[in-house]
């Protein structure tokens, strides 16, 4: 990378060097580790963040719609080479729920996910090909035209124009380009990956601190190497946490180190999945994390949250994106458009689907059986359930008309 290559020009040794290239490409922390993609997704929070997107993207239908021009209807356009590709099979290897997954996960971490669309010469779509976000440099001409250049495992490199690209981006900058959350919030994931190994380390010990073993007198080579030899077998490690010590020759053991009590460990570690949250925008309670005054009223409204706040947005920016640099001016003019169904999330609760179902066939919003076919269900064969239910009380009620030549 050009930072490295900068630095190897510099004159200094080769750990002050190689630190020094990272701190600048932006992958170095104050703790001293070193975060990109592939080493944040070993923190729990990073990976229950890009998990919980994931699956909200992935588990809910993506279905190719047709309007018709008067508006009034709205069917799935199941005769567009891209409904299939879009609601089941994007490529020979993955399916609708794996492809949308991965594109979430590229995405919340470095804020960019590209796909190759694999068009015939007429146009039409066969298949979308993705590509690892490291694989792809996109260039920005002097006129604002986009290139891809794409690095194969040969290392070999083609280009690619942006007509032939599908590019997902997060919340961008400069427009063009996705912002990378993973360097932005680098020092964060840091603090959580160096507190999660001293808390390893601390454990390893016997969550007891280090210190010091003074004896009097002076301890030949041979009687220091038995001397610790016997303290690390019969006093370190957590198989030997409460046991006593048992010191002579007029011994002390002076302890030089913070417990994980004085070091604030939990604390720490708590707060920083809060941090990661915050960067990812997802609610804690979804990464399995609450305090103890939430209760189940407030959970029920934390999940909601998640749904209006997290998992709309990036609904709304995969369907523009879709109808943007999927669907042709011509398909875009006929009427038809990505939808993402939120419905879907109502799977796990029957409770609520039916509620939900029901309130929409009783408040005149479907028809019976456009309620039986979101479950799956034959329709009703009695033509009143292709009917609309209008209640009375949204129709208004009409007094009967009066007979001619009456007054009121």
């Amino acid at each position: 990378m050009a930072y490295l290559a900068q630095a190897l020009a510099k004159k200094s040794s080769g750990p002050d060097l190689i630190r020094d290239a990272l701190i600048r490409a932006g992958m170095a922390t104050s703790t001293g580790k070193n975060v990109t993609a592939k080493t944040a997704l070993q923190v729990a929070t990073v990976f229950a963040c890009c998990r919980v997107i994931g699956e909200g993207i992935a588990q809910v239908p993506l279905k190719l719609m047709k309007e018709t021009p008067d508006g009034k209807t709205r069917l799935p356009a199941k005769d567009h080479p891209l409904y299939p590709l879009l609601a089941y099979k994007p490529n020979p290897w993955q399916t609708s729920f794996e492809y949308r997954e991965m594109i979430a996960w590229h995405a919340v971490l470095t804020g960019t996910h590209i796909s190759f669309i694999n068009r015939s010469v007429f146009g039409k779509i066969y298949e979308l090909v993705p590509f690892e976000p490291g694989q792809v440099t996109v260039k920005r001409a002097p006129d604002r035209t986009l290139t891809y250049d794409v690095r194969a495992q040969d290392g070999s490199t083609q280009t690619f124009p942006a007509e032939a690209i599908w590019h997902v981006r997060g919340p961008s900058w400069d427009g063009w380009q996705g912002l990378d959350a993973v360097r932005l919030a680098r020092e964060a994931i840091g603090l959580a990956m160096a507190t999660e190994e001293a808390t390893g380390a601390l454990h390893k010990n016997g969550v007891r601190p280090s210190g010091l073993y003074s004896v009097e007198g002076t301890l030949k080579t041979d009687q220091y190497e038995a001397l610790s030899e016997w303290v690390n077998k019969h006093n370190a490690g957590a198989e030997n946490t409460g046991k006593a010590m048992i010191l002579d020759r007029a011994a002390k053991w002076i302890g030089t180190q913070m417990t994980g009590l004085d070091a604030q460990t939990l604390e720490m570690r708590r707060f920083q999945i809060e941090e990661i949250c915050r960067f990812a925008r997802v609610m804690p309670i979804m990464v399995g994390y609450s305090d103890k005054a939430t209760t189940y009223a407030s959970a029920e409204q934390m999940f909601l949250a998640h749904l209006v706040h997290t998992l709309a947005p990036w609904y709304q920016r995969l369907e523009q994106s879709i109808d943007a640099n999927l669907l042709t001016a011509a398909d875009r003019a006929a009427g038809l458009y990505a939808n993402f169904v939120e419905e879907g999330l109502l799977r796990g609760s029957a409770v609520d689907t039916k509620d939900t179902i029901l309130g929409y066939v009783n408040g005149g919003l479907l028809t019976p059986n456009e309620g039986r076919a979101k479950l799956d269900q034959n329709p009703d064969p009695d033509p009143a359930s292709d009917k609309l239910r209008i209640p009375a009380n949204i129709v208004g009620y009409l007094p009967p008309a009066k007979p001619k030549g009456t007054t009121a």
